[in-house]
């Protein structure tokens, strides 16, 4: 089963550890009226992570389910997923919707505008597109407004086995792990652009209080600051102009 931890109020990180890629692969569920789980995760973890999202909810009674971009382990189990809870629905960003999922899913996805607002209940949530951050063109990151929490995909991706939780700056971990990854045969998988530094000054402007990582231990404090520094870490690391 995964490793299952409360990070906030309803929302819980279900981290599933991979020792050959010395990588956490972690899952959201936000236990509501409506319940939400961010990223769907491998086809191939589908069987660990239902169970573990068993230990919190009935999962037929799952009614959205999100993910950043169109990759396996951000979505390679939606249909699973879209089998065991009759009534939920794919959410993801408008160009994600017409480009991938609707092919892709046994049912139509939910294509998010900037201009949407998805409630489960207690909670409000936003897409706001992030077009090649971190990767492709239908990337977007979900914030949650009541609690102000951002679930940032694999911004901040960090190495190792670590806490569910640090109030220590990420900065260093990203950076580490960006030029790391830069070694190997996914190097340049996060390109920098123009719209680089826009797009992360438009999420701190949110002022986020949490980061709902993927790969790496979550981040409760101020946020802004990072994002805005994270845009510098990219330039170094991947630009090659």
């Amino acid at each position: 089963m995964a490793t299952i931890n409360e990070i906030a109020p309803d929302l819980f990180r279900l981290s599933i550890y991979v020792p050959e890629f010395d990588m956490q692969f972690n899952h959201f569920l936000v236990r509501d009226e409506e319940p939400l789980l961010f990223h769907a995760g491998f086809k191939k973890m589908f069987p660990l992570l239902r169970e573990s999202v068993a230990t919190l909810i009935d999962p037929s009674k799952l009614r959205h389910i999100a993910w950043s971009h169109f990759e396996s382990d951000e979505c390679g189990a939606l249909n699973d997923w879209l089998q065991v809870a009759p009534q939920a629905q794919a959410v993801c960003t408008m160009v994600g919707k017409l480009v991938s999922v609707d092919d892709f899913a046994i049912r139509p996805a939910r294509g998010m505008t900037a201009d949407d607002v998805l409630t489960t209940g207690k909670y409000r949530f936003r897409f706001h597109r992030s077009p090649h951050i971190p990767h492709g063109w239908d990337a977007g990151v979900l914030f949650e407004e009541e609690c102000k929490t951002l679930f940032c995909s694999d911004l901040f991706h960090h190495f190792g086995d670590v806490a569910p939780v640090t109030s220590s700056d990420l900065i260093e971990p990203t950076r580490k792990a960006m030029r790391q990854m830069q070694q190997g045969p996914l190097a340049g998988y996060m390109p920098y652009t123009k719209q680089t530094e826009g797009v992360l000054r438009a999420l701190a402007d949110s002022k986020p209080e949490m980061l709902a990582v993927m790969h790496g231990s979550s981040y409760r404090g101020p946020c802004a600051g990072m994002l805005q520094e994270l845009a510098g870490v990219i330039k170094a690391t991947f630009d090659q102009a």
